[in-house]
């Protein structure tokens, strides 16, 4: 990628481990507004900002992790930290991505389970909201033009849209239809679902390649098979297989393997079965859950993290309430993402050689452009959080537009602004 002062377009220096890791902490704390801003975030610091992954590289390893099981954008930092270090490198930004929602969703489940009604948290909301749906939109943007370069493309997101919002096919299908739509269209015009070509390498063009083997993917899945499950063996052996932590341990388990198509594919499945089914949360709560998780940095999928706490609170048996909610919190974060590292070291090191497939990368191609239009969906379940027709709230979104489009003002101080004057007029002007 040329920069005005690189005219040649030759790669920067490969980062050290500390290097990586100061930018992975980065992410990990400016990661908002659900995988379309995560996304936005890791593509303006890794690909323009330090120019470590180029941009077909980039693209390559997202259209791959848009056909995993699981949070994308989770995914995406464990791939790209993957690519620059290794296996190390990969743990550190995968599990930094997690960690601030994690801690954030925990302080925010035991305010919500022992005050409900505290004002100051509410109103805080209130002005965080808003901004972040402005966030979502701002991304949404930003990497449409990444990925909807022609009008072929564009016809394929509405496509999409039509058949998942008007003719109600299922997520999977969509998907399968865009993959082999690419597959078939890239054999004849590839331009059309590829990026060109940039000039020069990226750092992790000049790694060595990473070694493919049936005996590696062997040793990656002893060891990750059994750091998934012995937390549920753990707990089986010692509270009994019928106690709530496993039967969530499980529940969240079989999520984690059919999740595609991100968080919104699978949260509707999630709320039904944790408030009919189960009885974790009351009627209404799912969507302030989602309301945490919408405004707070990390992976959205994390909400489930507040349906574990929540249903371990209320029907702690012989457990104290608030033990039972943290060791849920711990046992369905950890069966959620856990995975996610798992698709990642296993398939990346063959994604990697297949980089030259032009079949495969344009099926991909065609995937993400699809899952696009999915993110739309985060600025629609944000607006009955924050209620449609609310002024204040409307021109909080508006104002956050205009700051963050047109200038350019920082993802950080938008949201503390946004907040600041939401908790002024909430607590003052109209309590």
């Amino acid at each position: 990628m040329m920069t005005p002062t690189d005219p040649l377009g030759a790669s920067p220096p490969a980062p050290t481990f500390r290097q990586a890791l100061r930018i992975w902490i980065k992410v990990a704390l400016l990661s908002f507004g659900g995988p379309a801003g995560q996304i936005a975030v890791m593509h303006r610091l890794v690909v323009e900002e330090k120019r470590w992954i180029d941009e077909r590289r980039f693209l390559t390893a997202l259209n791959y992790t848009m056909v995993l099981p699981g949070p994308e954008a989770q995914q995406l930092a464990t791939y790209l930290g993957w690519l620059l270090h290794g296996i190390k490198g990969g743990l550190v930004a995968g599990t930094l991505f997690v960690l601030p929602g994690f801690l954030a969703i925990l302080v925010l489940s035991i305010l919500y389970a022992f005050y409900r009604d505290l004002a100051a948290v509410e109103a805080l909301f209130y002005g965080i909201k808003p901004a972040v749906a402005a966030v979502v939109v701002a991304a949404v943007v930003h990497i449409g033009k990444k990925t909807l370069r022609n009008w072929i493309l564009i016809l394929l997101v509405a496509t999409a849209f039509v058949a998942i919002f008007f003719l109600n096919f299922p997520f999977p299908f969509i998907i399968i239809g865009a993959a082999l739509i690419g597959w078939l269209g890239g054999r004849r015009h590839p331009e059309i679902f590829l990026p060109p070509d940039a000039p020069g390498k990226d750092v992790a063009e000049e790694a060595e390649p990473p070694p493919v083997s049936g005996l590696r993917s062997l040793r990656l899945l002893a060891i990750w098979l059994p750091l998934w499950f012995a937390p549920l063996v753990l707990l089986a052996l010692f509270f009994g297989p019928e106690h709530l932590l496993v039967t969530q341990g499980i529940f969240f388990s079989k999520m984690a393997v059919v999740t595609f198509g991100g968080a919104y594919a699978v949260l509707s499945y999630v709320a039904q079965r944790a408030v009919e089914d189960y009885g974790w949360l009351a009627p209404g709560e799912m969507l302030d859950g989602l309301g945490m998780a919408e405004t707070i940095p990390g992976p959205l999928i994390q909400v489930v993290q507040f349906v574990g706490f929540m249903g371990a609170f209320r029907l702690a048996g012989e457990l104290p309430p608030l033990a039972a909610a943290l060791l849920a919190s711990v046992v369905v974060t950890w069966v959620t993402f856990v995975p996610c590292f798992l698709w990642i070291f296993l398939g990346a090191s063959y994604i990697e050689r297949l980089r030259s497939n032009r079949s495969i990368n344009t099926a991909l191609a065609a995937v993400t452009a699809t899952v696009v239009e999915h993110y739309t969906y985060g600025v629609r379940l944000l607006i009955p959080v924050w209620n449609t027709l609310d002024p204040p709230a409307l021109l909080l979104a508006a104002a956050a537009f205009v700051a963050l489009f047109r200038f350019k003002t920082g993802l950080i101080p938008t949201l503390a602004g946004s907040a600041g004057i939401g908790l002024l007029y909430r607590l003052f002007l109209h309590p």
